[in-house]
């Protein structure tokens, strides 16, 4: 009897961790569950683009708004930001293990990770590393999530390690379904960013 009960609980763990989304999705909304992934994996083999747009920052020690410049190559970024908050120009270029952040008028400062170095020099939590997901429309695929899905099985929130993201409108350029305006909202800082220009491109491996 102990042993029948082990193998249909373990029968129960197997199906469990096969199921649809995997574990780490929760998954609600309107939208179709296999559209969605479908959407998903189609945006997964994205591994470069090039995002022209304008962001805005609110954060307790200041705000503003600024233009946005964004090239992807696989796990190599160039993210550039002109005349948010007064501060002149940043930019941020990496890959995992080494990032740099140039500011203008104050140096180049370096550090292992995107995220410890815009808290150390700019003094915001963001979270870099999603990022590169959330933009796309996707959930970060390394902790858990809460999506929900709007009326075209494409994401209309996204709830993921203390941040909600809320995707206003979606552009369709070279056969992707892309996000155009994304507010995203933390603890202490809330961006907003809409993108003018997005070009997606398959790099391939």
């Amino acid at each position: 009897m102990f042993l029948r009960h082990c193998i249909t609980f373990s029968l129960i763990a197997l199906l469990a961790g096969c199921a649809g989304f995997g574990s780490k999705e929760a998954v609600q909304g309107q939208g179709d569950a296999q559209q969605w992934r479908q959407h998903k994996a189609h945006l997964s083999e994205l591994d470069g683009w090039q995002i022209n747009g304008k962001v805005g920052i609110r954060a307790p020690q200041d705000s503003g708004s600024g233009t946005l410049f964004w090239l992807q190559r696989q796990d190599y970024y160039d993210i550039r930001l002109s005349g948010p908050l007064g501060r002149g120009a940043a930019r941020l270029t990496g890959r995992p293990g080494a990032v740099a952040l140039e500011v203008a008028n104050q140096g180049r400062y370096e550090a292992p990770t995107p995220e410890a170095l815009l808290e150390e020099q700019l003094g915001w939590r963001l979270p870099v590393s999603h990022l590169v997901w959330w933009v796309r429309g996707l959930p970060a695929p390394d902790s858990k999530s809460q999506l929900t899905l709007d009326g075209d099985s494409r994401l209309a929130r996204l709830a993921q390690d203390g941040w909600q993201v809320e995707y206003l409108s979606y552009t369709e350029q070279n056969g992707y379904w892309l996000p155009e305006r994304i507010k995203l909202h933390g603890e202490k800082l809330d961006v907003t960013l809409v993108v003018k220009d997005w070009q997606p491109r398959q790099l391939g491996h």
